[in-house]
């Protein structure tokens, strides 16, 4: 008995020193920010449109302007005459289905431009924007859109580019001109549809709505305009068409996706609907989704424990953290004791003041609980308790009133019923089998938390699902007609080469990866931001590896969030959907692939500034770029303002770039941590998978 003792003394003595030295190093958390970030489905507008186009192209923004000016049938155009937009633009759409090469392209640059918004015939970028929509509207209204499809089919099929590519030691942006202008024009018209101004007419409103639908039916045949461009990243990856620009592909794929399935808040209306057609309650709702990020909710490290009160001496003569009595004799069954509080200040978990005068005192009857405290506001925005009346969940949602409310619990039917065989086999030494509603035996606390358990049970639709398929099972003739969602349109044409498409996916994601060595690289996904020259000034290299950073973080902006699209739309759709796509992201790596993303000082990562804004479209068109600096270009990797005289970086104020991380970057790493979760909720052998490529990533 006294070495157990001894032992449990020890155990706690180390505890003790543990806490304490955890304490004496320093706590960087504390150093850190709070961060101000707003999780959605996009970035900004201009944002977006930026990203689109690498500094390498700053050049194809003159030729199609070029291009516009020199055709004769542009002459005299007036952006107020309604009658000529209608007419040029269904010009320049005949004049895509010329088989003269020259010319067709030549036509593809003017629709481009005016796409763009006439940025050499605007002022500002309101301007721009506005006349960007206006077209883009007049192109679907023209029939446009199908023809922009089968234009980029056109070009990405051309085996005699993809030879002469090949055939290269080294490819690069002129290996494909035809195929990046043709992903252009698709990516503007998307995004222009995407934006909804207030502005917005109902006519408007009606095209934008056609078009959402258009996406998910099929352009070509069978095939919708998503199982094409899957297609086309298939190519690329298996080494059939290195030359494409695979950036614009997969931004071109994730917003033809994040269109006609819905993003985030799309998702939660369809959840509640589909949950009501299913006979269930409306779900719980979260005061802060992901979309929602509490203000509260900071950088601020979490409140100390009583060992570190106690070490800090807070317990003993200064504020406590928790209500406390100081008893001078135990509870017991056939005696009562009083106990006097002490009249110290108290402190909740904030650290602020609870009780400003003295307790009242506390008797204890035999058999008897303690009476409830009852907790009020005082003047000086304390709290007084007391102890007369109230109950102690007034006390805690007083005290709770200035913290953000967590999640709504949830169980399972399956963790009530793990509940009961196990209480039953302990207390009662029984196994009855599939009954899980027989209580007999057990004692009165058990009963009482089963009727808590019960009342928080929660019915997802996935158990609906569930069920619904054993049925199907079990009885062979009876049909069930699945929904017709676009969802589901899509799971069916991506179904036979699913797997092929995860690999794919992953494999970018990998090239893409910051800590990524070039030798290791299956994939060269720089096609379309190296220049057909190599720099020839320090300069020069200094823009392009910016550039090639900024490159890399498009690219895992765009996989990543094209992951968890798909994963919660098929999920909602269907479970087993949702199951299969998860089984061959695991199979093809991904979770040790996310755990190596993360395998990185993370701040450093989100905080990073690979960006110009003085050659960002549509900036470098509307403003006069400056001249460029080595100072400047490092005052824009760091985000370190040495002097205000740099011209670049009072560009950088101007523009308003003056956030504290980099959206894209934080945004890639909350969906990686996303993914990685639907990947091994409830999934205890992936779960250990997780463990082990943990010790693996960090041994690398």
């Amino acid at each position: 008995m006294d070495d157990d003792v001894h032992r449990r003394s020890s155990t706690f003595s180390k505890l003790n020193q543990i806490f304490r030295r955890q304490k004496r190093e320093p706590d960087l958390a504390l150093d850190e920010p709070d961060l101000e970030f707003t999780y959605a489905d996009t970035d900004t507008d201009e944002a977006e449109i930026s990203e689109l186009y690498s500094y390498s192209e700053e050049d194809d923004f003159q030729k199609n302007h070029l291009c516009f000016v020199e055709d004769r049938d542009s002459q005299g155009f007036s952006t107020s005459d309604d009658l000529w937009k209608d007419g040029y633009v269904q010009l320049l759409l005949d004049r895509l289905e010329l088989t003269d090469d020259r010319r067709r392209m030549q036509a593809a640059r003017s629709l481009l431009y005016i796409m763009q918004g006439m940025f050499f015939h605007c002022s500002t970028f309101e301007e721009q924007q506005r006349t960007s929509r206006c077209f883009c509207f007049i192109v679907y209204k023209n029939g446009g859109f199908p023809q922009l499809v089968e234009l980029l089919l056109c070009e990405a099929n051309n085996m005699e580019v993809a030879r002469r590519a090949m055939a290269k030691s080294s490819i690069s942006i002129v290996d494909n001109v035809n195929i990046r202008l043709c992903l252009s024009l698709l990516y503007h018209l998307l995004e222009s549809m995407r934006q909804e101004p207030p502005d917005m007419s109902a006519k408007d409103r009606k095209l934008r709505d056609a078009f959402f639908g258009d996406l998910g039916h099929p352009v070509i045949g069978v095939d919708s305009l998503a199982a094409i461009l899957f297609d086309l990243v298939l190519k690329f990856c298996s080494g059939s068409m290195p030359h494409y620009p695979i950036k614009k592909l997969l931004l071109v794929l994730w917003k033809t996706i994040l269109l006609s399935l819905g993003g985030f808040s799309q998702l939660r209306v369809m959840k509640e609907d589909a949950r009501r057609e299913a006979g269930l309650p409306p779900s719980r709702p979260y005061i802060h989704t992901p979309q929602k990020v509490p203000v509260r909710c900071n950088s601020r490290s979490p409140p100390k424990d009583d060992l570190e009160l106690l070490d800090n001496g807070e317990l003993d003569g200064g504020s406590s953290s928790c209500l406390r009595s100081d008893t001078s004799s135990d509870y017991d069954s056939d005696s009562d004791s009083t106990s006097d509080a002490s009249s110290d200040t108290l402190t909740d978990v904030n650290g602020l003041p609870l009780n400003g005068d003295g307790m009242a005192k506390m008797k204890v009857g035999g058999g008897s609980s303690p009476p409830p405290i009852r907790g009020e506001l005082s003047n000086s925005g304390g709290m007084r308790v007391g102890l007369e009346s109230g109950t102690f969940e007034e006390l805690r949602q007083a005290k709770c009133r200035e913290e953000p409310p967590g999640p709504p619990p949830k169980v399972r039917q399956k963790d009530i019923d793990s509940y009961i065989e196990l209480t039953r086999s302990k207390f009662v030494g029984l196994e009855l089998g599939d009954d899980y509603s027989t209580l007999a035996g057990l004692p009165a606390p058990i009963h009482e938390g089963v009727s808590v358990l019960q009342s928080h049970v929660y019915t997802s639709l996935t158990d609906v699902q569930i069920k619904l398929e054993e049925l199907c099972n079990k009885r062979p003739s009876a049909k069930v007609e699945r929904p017709s969602t676009p969802a589901e349109h899509l799971y069916q044409a991506l179904l036979p080469s699913l797997p092929q498409y995860m690999i794919a996916l992953l494999k970018i994601l990998l090239a893409a990866a910051p800590t990524a060595k070039a030798k290791s690289e299956s994939v060269n996904i720089l096609v379309d931001v190296l220049g057909e020259e190599t720099p020839s000034s320090v300069l020069q290299s200094m823009q392009l590896g910016i550039d090639v950073n900024r490159h890399k973080e498009i690219i895992m902006k765009g996989v990543t969030a094209l992951l968890l699209l798909l994963l919660k739309h098929f999920k909602l759709n269907h479970v087993y959907q949702f199951e299969f796509m998860s089984q061959h992201l695991v199979f093809a790596n991904c979770i040790p692939l996310v755990l190596k993303l993360f395998n990185q000082n993370v701040p450093i990562f989100v905080a990073a500034k690979n960006s110009i804004p003085a050659l960002d479209f549509p900036r470098c068109m509307l403003c006069p770029t400056p001249e460029l600096t080595e100072e400047g270009l490092v005052c824009c990797v760091s985000h370190v303002v040495t002097t205000r005289c740099m011209t670049l970086w009072i560009v950088v104020q101007e523009a308003g770039d003056d956030r504290e991380v980099c959206w894209r970057n934080l945004f890639s790493c909350i969906n990686l941590l996303r993914i990685l979760q639907k990947l091994v909720k409830w999934k205890h052998s992936r779960t250990m998978v997780v463990a082990i490529s943990v010790q693996w990533v960090v041994n690398v």
